[in-house]
Parts: C-alpha cells; sequence; structure tokens
C-alpha cells in the first residue's frame, strides 16, 4: 500500500503543538523561538516531511525562478553567460529556466508568454536577430516582473542591461588591421536593426575616417552572421580588387571565410588578414588561428543575474546600465609585416 504523505498536522499531533505554530516554524517566522523551531525541524525531517513548494509559491507569489532566453546555446559565447548567471542564481537560491530563440522573434514572444504564464520572478534576454521593437516585453512588465538585458541591450522603458563597448572594441579591431598595413578592409555585419551591430560597423566606419580611408557600403556584407554566411561573404571579398584585411562581427562567419580563402589559394594573413568577434574556442584551433575580440562572456552572466534578483528582492526601479571592457586578442591570422 502506498505510504500516506506527511503533512505538517502529522507533525503538529506528533509533538502536540497547534499546526499555526508549525506552519510558521516551516517558513522560519521570526515569530517562533529557535528552541521550537528546531524541535519542529527535528520531527519533520524524521517523519519525512516535504514541504509543497508551490503551494507555498502561489501564498507568496514568489517561484524563486529566472527565465533566461538565449539566442542560441550552441554559441559559446552564450553557454559561457549562462554558466555565469547560474552560478550566482545558485547561491542566491533561485532556479533557471533556459529558453532558445533562435534568432527568432516569433519564437522569442511564445517564450515570454509561457514565462509569464509560469509566474517566474525575472527575466534575462538578449534578444533574436529578428527583434525590432521590444513592446512584446510590456505583457510580462506589466505584471511587475523585472527584465534585464544581456549583450544585446534594448531601449526598453527602466530596464537594465549588462553589455561591452561594441563601438570601441570594432573601432580597436579595425585600426589594428590598418596599422598592419590593410588598406581596404571589408566588413562582415550582423543585423542592423540590432543596436550591437550598428555600434560595430559605426566602429569600424571611424577607425577608416580617422586613418583618411574611404568607407565604401560595397564594402560591408550584412546577413545572420552563420558558418554559410561566412563563406558566401568570402565569395564576394574575391570579386574585389585589392581587399587585403577582414572584419567580421563574429568568429563564426570570420572562421569559415579563412576556411573557404585558404581553398581558393589566398594566403591568411600575407593577402588577406582577418579578425573576428567573440573570442570562440575554436579560434585558438583552427590554422590559423583568428584574432579575435574577447569579451568577459562569464562575468557578464554574473552580473546580469546580480542586477535582476536585486530587482526581485528589492523591488528596485531604477535603470543601471553596465558597460564592460573587451579584449583584442592578436594570433597568426593578422600578423604579416607591415607595409
Amino acid at each position: 500500500m502506498k505510504k500516506s504523505k506527511v503533512t505538517i498536522h502529522d507533525i503538529s499531533k506528533a509533538l502536540g503543538i497547534n499546526s499555526s505554530t508549525v506552519s510558521r516554524a516551516l517558513n522560519d517566522s521570526s515569530s517562533i523561538s529557535t528552541k521550537t523551531k528546531q524541535r519542529i525541524l527535528e520531527k519533520a525531517t524524521e517523519l519525512g516531511y516535504q514541504r509543497n513548494s508551490l503551494a507555498s509559491n502561489l501564498r507568496t507569489n514568489k517561484t524563486n525562478t529566472i527565465g533566461v532566453i538565449v539566442p542560441r546555446l550552441s554559441r559559446n559565447f552564450f553557454s559561457s553567460v549562462i554558466s555565469g548567471i547560474e552560478e550566482t542564481a545558485y547561491e542566491a537560491g533561485y532556479n533557471v529556466v533556459i529558453c532558445q530563440s533562435l534568432e527568432s522573434l516569433q519564437r522569442e514572444k511564445k517564450i515570454i508568454n509561457s514565462l509569464l504564464s509560469n509566474r517566474v520572478d525575472g527575466v534575462l534576454i538578449s534578444i533574436s536577430m529578428e527583434t525590432t521593437s521590444c513592446e512584446h516585453l510590456m505583457a510580462y512588465k506589466n505584471h511587475g516582473g523585472p527584465i534585464v538585458f544581456y549583450d544585446r541591450p534594448c531601449d526598453f522603458e527602466d530596464c537594465s542591461s549588462v553589455s561591452i563597448n561594441d563601438y570601441e572594441a570594432s573601432f580597436e579591431a579595425t585600426e589594428y588591421l590598418i596599422l598592419n598595413g590593410c588598406k581596404n578592409i571589408v566588413h562582415f555585419s550582423g543585423p542592423q536593426v540590432l543596436a550591437l551591430y550598428r555600434n560595430r560597423k559605426k566602429g569600424y566606419m571611424d577607425a577608416l575616417k580617422k586613418h583618411g580611408l574611404i568607407f565604401n557600403e560595397a564594402n560591408c556584407f550584412e546577413s545572420m552572421l552563420l558558418k554559410k554566411d561566412g563563406i558566401e561573404h568570402a565569395k564576394q571579398v574575391l570579386k574585389l580588387k585589392g581587399v587585403d584585411g577582414i572584419y567580421s562581427a563574429n568568429d563564426t562567419a570570420a572562421i569559415s571565410a579563412i576556411q573557404y580563402l585558404k581553398n581558393q589559394g589566398v594566403n591568411i594573413p600575407e593577402d588577406i588578414a582577418v579578425i573576428g568577434f567573440n573570442d570562440d574556442p575554436i579560434s585558438t584551433v583552427i590554422e590559423p588561428a583568428l584574432t579575435t575580440i574577447n569579451q568577459p562572456d562569464f562575468k557578464m552572466g554574473k552580473i546580469a543575474s546580480s542586477l535582476l534578483i536585486d530587482q526581485i528582492k528589492d523591488h528596485k526601479t531604477e535603470r543601471d546600465s553596465v558597460v564592460l571592457s573587451s579584449e583584442l586578442v592578436v594570433r597568426d591570422s593578422t600578423k604579416k609585416a607591415t607595409r
């Protein structure tokens, strides 16, 4: 026969204490003495009592759960960010629900509705490449749920964000190519609907301008920056005259471009130097190793998670915009003699 579940009333009966006292003790009420709490907790353990978390959550209107929306878990950058999020959340006593938008706005909208239905206490989100407006987040925000953006900020009322200075990082990457002798640099850009990729393109453009090089829109290739996009962009590069440098807004497209160009007899970096963005692990093992921008991904996750938990606990509404530093990591894909 299945053993019946132990209840608060069973503990009450065993100790000769009323049920309301047992309930308050199990919820760590300050109105119950430490000695009484200890007696009740010991008896609860002895009897095999388990709290009904769902009922408790319904009473307190808290689930101790954070929803995390990530564009693609397959990207090392995002998996590292999530590691930072989970570490901080776990230490604070929160569970984490991870959802992938797969760069789809429609999927992102469905996820928000699902997280709202499941009453998560807060949401961390890096918006999809299709997201041009964050109005679909209003339903969640109207229910009092805090939202913090990471990596891809969105200008959405009273919401905090954690990102890097994409403009500065891109300016540095492009200028490095120029100082290393490149005169005709193309840019693999992400969708310009996202501020992140607009800022990276602006950094590229301003570096050219600073060094007296002419910006040419035909030298910019916009895409989702997938592996296939890097190959297609590399094909276009070969149709242009005199290209000697590539600055890609992510490593995925940069690496596939290097592989294609090498197969076509192009020497990297002697003929074309290449810089990526993200410092994916594969960047160190391809030949030649990829010069790239390293982002503090794990740190970004920890800070974003901390901001969100602070807002959940303190009901803070002030907007915090945290901008982290990045680092140019120089490897063999750009190490050619200055001309």
